[in-house]
């Protein structure tokens, strides 16, 4: 089949492309340190981070030919323009179906411990594959797969180059990983004010600081450099129902994890709404009061949800320091690559 770029590139980005190539295909974290704020990445042994992969996997993410009727990328779900998210409250898959939780953030997903929301993935390469091959997200199992990329001239010469065979699932795992890693967002507000700026925050965001570190509890998850604890926990999102989202218990099998999720990072967080794992709630104000409330009750929920009591001005400073004080400087809105024919 013959492919043309404007099938699957958004009239925007393709513009983009043409008028700034070399935007286009730029990376500012491909080498060197990482933002101010995050630690070093580290790379698994077996899966070393080179440039050539680095935009090897930066295609495969944006390439919809990896979905059964090519219309399905990774960037689909997760697009730089919406935070690496997708701007609904769930992922879309081929056909128009639909997943029942949203599409989180991989933003600064190289320092996770595990992926996904449940975490039934313990890295980035096993991750990379479940959508591909999923019958509601992308639909493609995986030997049509590589089938289909051994057939694409300009893939398969990388693939030859970069992993010395033709593509392979492992191959494409790796790939798609090593370009994920590179998705990082720091060097906020956040991080001069830390530093010893004192004007880096507004007085707004200093309060709304003092309140995520104090009164409000919300450094007791979101805590580290990316604003994660990287465990999981029942806020009592989606509890209020017979049969709830079982969440981490579907994997782990422990009775006490019903209904916990992966806390997400809140770097970047404004750019990726609608929020929690089902998407429900629509906006950064609607979260500070979900927890204000102290979440859902229900037999599960953490012991570090419980009502806040914050004033309408508290709020407002605990919204502006998470719109504000989080926001990267150089955030990484990485335009699609041109794709191999």
């Amino acid at each position: 089949m013959d492919f043309q770029l404007d099938r699957w590139i958004p009239a925007t980005w393709l513009l983009a492309l043409m008028l700034s190539p070399q935007v286009a295909l730029a990376n500012p974290w491909v080498e060197g340190d990482p933002p101010s704020g995050l630690p070093a990445v580290v790379h698994p042994a077996d899966n070393p981070a080179t440039p050539e992969k680095i935009e090897l996997g930066k295609q495969l993410y944006f390439d919809p030919r990896l979905s059964s009727d090519s219309t399905i990328s990774c960037a689909s779900c997760h697009d730089p323009r919406k935070g690496w998210s997708n701007g609904e409250a769930t992922a879309a898959g081929v056909g128009g179906q639909r997943g029942g939780r949203s599409a989180p953030s991989i933003l600064n997903s190289a320092y996770a411990k595990f992926q996904f929301w449940d975490g039934r993935a313990a890295t980035l390469e096993q991750q990379a594959l479940g959508p591909i091959a999923n019958p509601i997200e992308m639909n493609l199992p995986h030997d049509q797969m590589v089938a289909r990329l051994n057939a694409i001239e300009g893939y398969r010469t990388q693939f030859q180059k970069v992993f010395g065979s033709d593509a392979t699932p492992e191959a494409v795992a790796k790939a798609i990983a090593a370009f994920e890693r590179t998705v990082l967002s720091g060097n906020a507000p956040f991080d001069r004010f830390k530093a010893g700026d004192s004007s880096a925050l507004s007085a707004s965001a200093q309060a709304g600081r003092a309140l995520f570190f104090g009164k409000a509890n919300c450094s007791s998850c979101h805590s580290g450099p990316s604003f994660t604890d990287g465990a999981f926990h029942n806020v009592g999102v989606g509890m209020a129902v017979d049969s709830p989202d079982a969440g981490r218990q579907a994997h782990s099998k422990l009775a006490g994890d019903l209904g916990a999720f992966k806390t997400p990072t809140l770097r970047d967080i404004a750019r990726s709404a609608p929020y929690m794992h089902d998407g429900s709630l629509a906006s950064l104000e609607e979260v500070v009061d979900y927890y204000d409330r102290g979440g859902t009750p229900n037999k599960y929920l953490d012991e570090e949800i419980f009502p806040l009591k914050l004033s309408a001005e508290e709020k407002a400073a605990l919204v502006t320091f998470l719109k504000e004080g989080l926001a990267s400087d150089h955030y990484p809105e990485i335009l699609p690559p041109q794709l191999p024919q």
